[in-house]
């Protein structure tokens, strides 16, 4: 099946992944901008990595919105990315899955996650489109 509007849009489901990824990095941005803000004099590696991963993606995550209308083109951004918001979801789960954590503590876990997730699914997406012929290379005339 060829897809029509492949090379002038994403399909639904991606562009709503790389929606819901950019929401999440800004998200986790601000919380950990704001636990950066509150601590002037020691900021831990963890918060800083976390910071400029979701900095990172909201910066260049903009770029999918472009590159994803050409299948194959951004499956190593995503690659990439995933495992970056991967272990941002390891250390968050490491800093903050107590019970003594905020609330705040776990909406970046949350949201983390969220991005790692449909940064996977894209990954999934992306790879399945690319090996199984989504796009026809030759004619059937």
């Amino acid at each position: 099946m060829a897809r029509d509007a492949g090379r002038f849009a994403l399909p639904p489901f991606v562009l709503a992944s790389n929606i819901l990824i950019w929401i999440s990095a800004v998200i986790v941005m601000g919380i950990v901008s704001y636990f950066i803000s509150l601590n002037d004099r020691y900021v831990s590696g963890h918060l800083i990595y976390e910071e400029v991963i979701s900095v990172l993606t909201v910066a260049f995550f903009l770029l999918s919105f472009i590159l994803g209308t050409y299948p194959g083109y951004i499956l190593l951004f995503n690659i990439i990315f995933s495992y970056l918001w991967l272990v941002s979801v390891v250390f968050t789960a490491e800093d903050w899955s107590s019970d003594y954590a905020s609330a705040l503590d776990h909406t970046v876990e949350a949201f983390s996650f969220i991005a790692f997730f449909f940064l996977l699914f894209n990954v999934l997406y992306d790879w399945h489109f690319g090996f199984r012929g989504g796009v026809r290379t030759t004619s059937a005339v």
